[in-house]
């Protein structure tokens, strides 16, 4: 073997290795549509087996941000992958379309084939979560780039919808009622603002979270919620008009995302119990309640707009799979978000 690449700080042994232990982990994903198996050109899906009328794919892209630097520091990169799955399923099933497959792609200083089957068996976890197939990915070793100690990883996904049946926010009225679902934390966005603060009051990750059990570091890496299975009764019922995924900016940029022109929300606040990590953030980081709905998701990780006499079921079938989810608000004729209870002050 040709020595010349590896004086350039690639290890093409190591990529051989690192492909070597993933490869069950992308076989536990694997659906019966998938063709051909990992280390082809390309992943290959075959979609004749359905019998969609108007069927359209939907697709979407996203990373896991700079929760990674934390997952760095600690050492610990078995759940982030599950964090780069979750920010694009998520992003596709509230617009009522199933994943069908993804990708990754993973990008490291240095190719240490442990850290790579680590972050590999949480996208395997997550394409579990959602049922979506594992076909395919790149590891790209960048000495230079990066250092030897950092990687990045972000993911695509690709899903699909009838057409009819795709959640529409066109059909959205004033009157509605929107229904929170829970997150799991801070989820994979607002994290430089978390890492500002934990540096400001001159904390490490492997302190202590009040009395949790957990050190700061445990509580900030929980991974994203996927919330696939939660949507999955709805997709075909039309008891769901709109969907909106609670990411980076937080309940007041994506509650209006799945509104249409001339409708705003208002949402109280009281509704549901702020989590202990978000009460901490505002009291570490002097924040406002407001900076609280514009950075984070605050508790809220899924916002449901269904119309009022639907309201009921919907809940009862949240509830029957294991949800606990609060009407936190109402559809209102206007712009953006409006905030009212206790818990703006």
């Amino acid at each position: 073997m040709s020595k010349a690449y590896e004086s350039a700080g690639v290890n093409i042994e190591a990529g051989y290795e690192g492909v070597r232990r993933i490869k069950k982990h992308v076989e536990s994903t694997k659906r019966p549509e998938v063709l051909g198996s990992l280390g082809s050109f390309g992943g290959l899906f075959d979609l004749s087996s359905f019998t969609y009328k108007e069927p359209v794919l939907v697709s979407g892209t996203d990373g896991v941000g700079t929760k990674l630097l934390i997952a760095q520091e600690m050492g610990k990169h078995d759940t982030i992958g599950i964090d780069a799955v979750a920010m694009c399923v998520n992003d596709i099933i509230v617009q009522g379309a199933s994943p069908l497959f993804f990708l990754d792609y993973l990008a490291l200083g240095v190719n240490d084939p442990e850290v790579v089957e680590q972050v590999v068996s949480g996208i395997a976890e997550g394409c579990r979560q959602s049922g979506a197939a594992l076909i395919g990915g790149e590891t790209a070793e960048m000495p230079g780039l990066y250092k030897p100690e950092e990687y990045d990883v972000a993911g695509f996904v690709v899903g699909i919808a009838e057409k009819s049946q795709l959640f529409d926010p066109t059909n959205v009225a004033a009157g509605d009622v929107l229904i929170g679902i829970t997150s799991s934390g801070v989820h994979s966005n607002g994290f430089s603002l978390v890492r500002k603060i934990v540096a400001e009051q001159g904390l490490s990750w492997s302190d202590p979270f009040g009395d949790s059990g957990k050190s700061i570091g445990e509580v900030f890496i929980e991974p994203t919620r996927i919330y696939v299975k939660t949507l999955k009764p709805f997709l075909s019922n039309g008891l769901v008009k709109a969907a909106a995924h609670i990411t980076g900016g937080g309940l007041i940029e994506n509650v209006p995302r799945m509104l249409p022109e001339g409708l705003g929300a208002e949402i109280n606040v009281d509704a549901w119990e702020l989590p202990q990590v978000f009460q901490w953030l505002k009291e570490k980081g002097n924040l406002t309640a407001i900076d609280l709905y514009e950075t984070f998701n605050a508790g809220i990780g899924l916002v449901l707009t269904v119309k009022a006499s639907d309201a009921d079921e919907v809940i009862k079938t949240l509830t029957e799979n294991g949800e606990s989810p609060k009407v936190i608000g109402e559809v209102v004729t206007g712009t953006g978000v409006t905030f009212k209870g206790e818990g703006v002050s």
